[in-house]
């Protein structure tokens, strides 16, 4: 199950209609973009699939919609974190019969917990989920580090395979790589740090620009997994401008800009996140062009 997360997952987007509904037949459209540019995973409703703005309800149709439509061709992860423990272990029950390779579960946002409260949390979820665990430490959206010392105390728990790392702390992530018991896997969570924390002994990436160019940043991928790290590094560098352009007007709105330009999918997102700029999709229709 773990050799599964190796290599390159996509948090894969949600295409929307212009009235914030799920555009299905394009979502199906993504889903073959990425399956054909050979990523290994797929994630469901992360950050990138807009997450927070939709109710129980829609994300277990987007998850059934995913399955269904890549009918075992690809592992599928499903993204369940927050900061209600109990909600959280709630909804678990439903997730039983789905064929889930893993749960991606980001930490507690908002509330501030305390270390010890992170690892009481995580035991938790772990003892209850009905599929292995996948840690998420993203301190830019939930105001609060997993600390390398906590990863690696949770990293003892059976339920607990992996650490989706998107501190951006290098040294952070380096201890984590030199201290976790055998077997737990160290992802990026940074498509521009997925090089550097893959080269110190991470297994993979959980990517957003998999979502647009899934053969191009695989092969990278790969070749740093390979330890080619002299074609490794010459990809990444021809993939730094995209990195940056994926940023230009946030996560998702910046990558739904460039899924337009592909024509994918449309640009919306849903409020309170705001649709790309018309020079942004501009920008993307010229680099595709290049």
């Amino acid at each position: 199950m773990k050799a599964e997360l190796k290599g390159t997952g996509v948090a894969l987007a949600t295409p929307m209609n212009a009235d914030f509904t799920v555009d299905f037949q394009s979502l199906g459209k993504l889903l073959d973009h990425i399956v054909a540019g050979n990523a290994d995973y797929i994630v469901v409703q992360g950050t990138t699939g807009e997450s927070p703005v939709f109710s129980w309800d829609d994300k277990l149709e987007i998850l059934s919609f995913v399955l269904k439509h890549l009918n075992g061709k690809k592992p599928v992860v499903f993204g369940l974190g927050g900061n209600n423990t109990f909600d959280l272990i709630e909804k678990s029950r439903d997730l039983k019969e789905f064929d889930l390779t893993a749960i991606l579960s980001a930490s507690p946002y908002y509330n501030k917990p305390s270390q010890e409260g992170i690892i009481r949390h995580y035991q938790m979820l772990a003892d209850a989920y009905p599929h292995p665990i996948i840690l998420y430490n993203v301190p830019s959206r939930t105001a609060s580090n997993v600390e390398a010392a906590t990863t690696v105390e949770l990293a003892k728990h059976p339920n607990i395979i992996a650490m989706k790392e998107a501190s951006g702390d290098l040294d952070q992530c380096k201890e984590i790589a030199m201290s976790r018991p055998e077997g737990f896997m160290l992802l990026s969570g940074d498509d521009s740090l997925a090089y550097d924390i893959i080269k110190m002994g991470g297994e993979g990436v959980i990517s957003v620009i998999g979502n647009i160019m899934p053969s191009e940043f695989t092969n990278m991928v790969n070749a740093t997994i390979a330890g080619d790290y002299e074609k490794a590094e010459r990809l990444n560098q021809e993939l730094e401008i995209v990195y940056e352009m994926l940023s230009e007007e946030g996560n998702p709105s910046s990558l739904k800009a460039g899924l337009e330009a592909l024509d994918i999918c449309k640009r919306t997102v849903k409020p309170p996140l705001y649709d790309a700029s018309d020079v942004l999709v501009e920008k993307w229709v010229n680099f595709f062009k290049s």
